[in-house]
């Protein structure tokens, strides 16, 4: 409560301390949404060319993808976690478009991050030239998504993924939760959102059958579950506000209920994902604004969108209309998308043409002023999952 009160004193204060192009993206932004939305493959289009960009001008010079780009501060060093994301994404792309450019793109960042990897499997949380430099269990699940990707498109990396695999089988708790190697970076305590990481577990184990990878995934699950509300709202699934989380972490914990679903079709596991699922769509607006945190009765807390979270939820949307059939949740997704897509600059400096922002309006609390790679890879599997349901 008191945080806020001070939030909007708080705002005024750091708004003079601004530089010139901050205030010139927040003045753009304040003026309202352009009306014309870009479209789905010019957004497409333009999204990996800037994760391109955001791989060649990384701070720190390797193969890794820039964890953003900042109004303030310009481009920072790579992101191990997303980059191990972003390939998935930059593969589908490349088979869609024959684009033998970018497959070779994701390629160079799997060899950087297999170069990254702890002799026990797991992969450091946190930037490059972060400190601690140590292994997390969530960054190691999510890169455990490229490098799974990279067994089935080049034939390679299957050891590299096993070891991560394994490091998230062997650290794994009794009740399913995994507690031993949190994130420094984000408050300390149990995160349901981390069932996300169960994405590339069951990814591996489409791959080794004969591992435990299934077992731990699901095991994640039920834990996850016990903390569902009946309206599909979860505690703990915030990286440090609980009682009102980013849709960026309900995406993450909806992501990884769905993929539990679609891996053994268990009818109870679908009815969850409705359960969150509606409760989502009751927060959706006008235009499609999804305000950016909600709260345990999925109402708006904050007056900015999250447009990460907005693009992974329109991406669970999309997929529980291809379970279901309920046009509700096609509709929903495609009014998200198209918000999302209208604030994204398709002319301009190369630096923010293609960029998806942390928020909307840029001063959100969501990385303010800046442009995640993350933001921009969700907007792409969102994008390239509307373009597959509308037979586009």
């Amino acid at each position: 409560m008191i945080k806020n009160v001070l939030r909007p004193l708080l705002q005024m204060r750091s708004y003079w301390s601004l530089s010139t192009a901050c205030k010139a993206e927040l003045h753009y932004d304040r003026m309202g949404l352009p009306s014309q939305d870009p479209g789905i493959e010019r957004v497409i289009h333009e999204n990996v060319g800037w994760l391109c960009r955001a791989q060649d001008h990384s701070a720190s010079h390797d193969d890794g993808v820039a964890h953003h780009f900042s109004l303030e501060t310009g481009w920072s060093t790579s992101y191990p976690e997303t980059t191990g994301c972003i390939v998935p994404t930059l593969l589908a792309y490349a088979k869609i478009r024959s684009d033998e450019e970018v497959r070779h793109r994701a390629k160079r960042m799997l060899d950087w991050l297999v170069s990254l990897q702890f002799s026990d499997g797991g992969f450091q949380g946190g930037m490059i030239g972060s400190q601690p430099v140590v292994p997390v269990t969530f960054n190691t699940g999510v890169v455990l998504l490229g490098l799974a990707s990279g067994v089935r498109e080049f034939g390679d990396y299957r050891e590299a993924m096993r070891r991560a695999a394994d490091w998230l089988v062997a650290t794994q708790d009794p009740d399913g939760c995994w507690r031993k190697h949190p994130t420094p970076f984000a408050e300390p305590g149990d995160k349901t959102y981390e069932t996300y990481l169960v994405c590339g577990l069951l990814e591996a184990a489409r791959l080794e059958p004969g591992k435990p990878y299934a077992d731990a995934a699901l095991a994640a699950v039920r834990w996850a579950l016990r903390s569902q509300h009946e309206n599909g709202w979860f505690e703990k699934c915030c990286l440090s506000e609980s009682l009102q989380p980013l849709t960026h972490t309900v995406g993450y914990i909806l992501g990884g209920l769905l993929e539990a679903y679609r891996f053994t079709n268990d009818a109870a596991l679908l009815q969850a994902c409705r359960k969150t699922g509606d409760g989502l769509l009751t927060a959706i607006r006008h235009e499609g604004i999804l305000p950016g945190r909600l709260d345990s009765n999925w109402r708006g807390a904050v007056p900015w969108v999250c447009l990460t979270g907005s693009s992974q939820i329109a991406h669970c949307w999309l997929t529980l209309y291809q379970l279901t059939g309920d046009a509700r949740y096609r509709d929903a997704a495609y009014a998200a998308n198209r918000y999302v897509r209208r604030t994204i600059k398709v002319e301009g400096p190369p630096e923010t043409r293609g960029a998806v922002k942390g928020a909307f309006p840029v001063s959100g609390e969501y990385f303010p002023y800046q442009y995640p790679n993350w933001a921009c890879k969700f907007s792409v599997d969102s994008n390239l999952l509307e373009k597959a349901v509308r037979g586009v």
